[in-house]
């Protein structure tokens, strides 16, 4: 019988990026579960080129980049957003 995989990397990034709103930088906590690998450098260089977006749409961004179940949270004008990006 197949052994299933069920192997997991976890990486975590904070970044910042302008809400196209009001303005207002907002910090972003980003948390990727992959069965792949995925270089540091493209999560840093993925997230560096997101100068604004809505939190959603930024999350669809990185979860077409990058696959695998995603989470990022941010708080925005006081309100907690988390998005939750699962793959398959």
């Amino acid at each position: 019988m197949p052994r299933e995989n069920r192997s997991s990397n976890t990486y975590r990034h904070t970044f910042t990026a302008i809400c196209p709103g009001d303005g207002e930088v907002i910090v972003y906590s980003l948390e990727i579960r992959s069965q792949s690998m995925i270089l540091v450098e493209h999560i840093r260089t993925a997230t560096a080129l997101i100068k604004q977006g809505w939190h959603e749409q930024i999350a669809d961004q990185l979860a077409e980049r990058f696959g695998g179940d995603q989470l990022i949270k941010a708080v925005h004008q006081g309100v907690e957003i988390e998005t939750v990006r699962l793959s398959g």
